[in-house]
């Protein structure tokens, strides 16, 4: 039971990952119509910044708030130089420039960093654990991960849903062409999205920094767990990005835990681990399928914008 309580904070700590990531990419996705593969790569620009202005500062708070306009500019150059010719090509044109775009900044990333990868360590006032409940502690850097991401979704929901700028949102995900004539810059408006969006995935990469080495390739993991989020909670939802984050945690971390042992309930042990590693892996597809099965367009389609 005490080990079911922390794989479920796993995920939830996991799934507010994935959201800070997918959040934005369902953005794009869904009011731009441009599909960004490397966007994963705006979560590794914010996870190198992190790691390195905090080695020079010794302060992690410095880091952080260094990776937030690192990982905008990022963001805002390569929506200035390369996206924006890619708004009225079609998907394959979209993904191959992309993916073109993954290469470029991984190397340019090998270039300043070298390929050695970096390491944070957990800020000193977040260390050591809690009693989430009497014999479970569990990490205070984890529960401030899980904080700041709830925090930042209620902070993405105001914006969208109650500011004039989500209203611009909101409408130019229905009808850009009419948001146009009655004198919104569009460009700008695109501009601005793509580095809110590269905000969230920069902010994620360094309060990543501390759980997992700081290396060339990182955020393409996480990419693929971002795609498959905004597909089960419905392209450009900003609800649906968190229910699908939430979802995607913990059936992955859920079943990376328990399922090989379930497993051994009816096969050997040496069986039960092969099987159930590789079926673990595949539990957030089966569950995009399954979702897909039912609800073609996901858990919360939206045709009228972001919600």
């Amino acid at each position: 039971m005490l080990l079911f309580v922390e794989q479920i904070l796993n995920g939830l700590q996991l799934g507010i990952f994935l959201f800070l990531v997918a959040a934005g990419l369902t953005l794009i996705f869904g009011i731009m119509g441009l599909i960004n593969l490397a966007h994963g790569s705006l979560f590794m620009i914010g996870a190198y910044v992190a790691a390195t202005v905090t080695a020079w500062t010794g302060s992690f708070v410095a880091g952080l708030l260094a990776a937030l306009p690192a990982a905008a500019l990022a963001g805002v150059v390569i929506e200035f130089v390369v996206m924006r010719r890619l708004y009225d090509r079609d998907h394959l044109d979209q993904v191959l420039a992309t993916f073109g775009l993954i290469l470029f900044i991984n190397e340019a990333v090998t270039m300043i960093w070298g390929r050695t990868p970096l390491f944070l360590n957990v800020p000193d006032a977040l260390k050591g654990s809690v009693e989430i409940i009497p014999g479970v502690p569990y990490p205070v850097y984890r529960i401030a991960i899980i904080a700041a991401g709830i925090l930042v979704a209620l902070i993405l929901w105001a914006v969208i849903t109650r500011t004039r700028a989500g209203m611009l949102i909101r409408a130019g995900s229905t009808n850009r062409e009419m948001v146009a004539a009655l004198g919104v810059d569009i460009a700008l408006l695109y501009t601005a999205l793509f580095a809110a969006g590269a905000v969230f995935a920069g902010f994620a990469g360094a309060m990543a920094g501390p759980l997992v080495s700081v290396q060339v390739g990182m955020g393409e993991q996480i990419l693929i767990l971002a795609f498959v989020t905004i597909v089960i909670g419905g392209i450009g939802s900003i609800r649906g990005a968190l229910i699908g984050s939430l979802l995607v945690g913990l059936v992955d971390t859920l079943g990376r835990a328990f399922v090989p042992d379930l497993l051994k309930l009816f096969l050997p042990p040496a069986e039960a681990d092969g099987i159930g590693a590789g079926l673990s892996s595949m539990m957030v597809y089966l569950l995009m399928a399954l979702v897909l099965i039912i609800r073609p367009s996901g858990l919360f389609p939206t045709a009228s914008g972001a919600r």
